[in-house]
């Protein structure tokens, strides 16, 4: 059909054409003006307490939160019995 030339082509497109998009989408130049200036995430995100003063900070926060909460339930009038 195509003869030896358009097989010899169709090998050489399948060989350099991953070849060189990996050549061109892996070069630090296209990472620095494409990918490096893209923003997926906020810079500043609420993160878990890691030291142990935090933690403390933390617990005493929920138990007045829970506290709150306690006090509220039982000074409304709804019986949920």
């Amino acid at each position: 059909m195509g003869g030896a030339n358009l097989e010899l082509f169709k090998f050489s497109v399948y060989i350099f054409f991953p070849i060189a998009t990996m050549y061109y989408f892996g070069a630090p130049e296209f990472y620095k003006t494409h990918v490096k200036q893209i923003k997926f995430w906020p810079e500043k995100t609420n993160r878990p307490p890691t030291t142990r003063e935090d933690i403390l900070i933390e617990i005493e926060k929920l138990k007045a939160k829970k506290k709150i909460r306690e006090t509220h339930v039982e000074n409304s009038d709804i019986n949920y019995k």
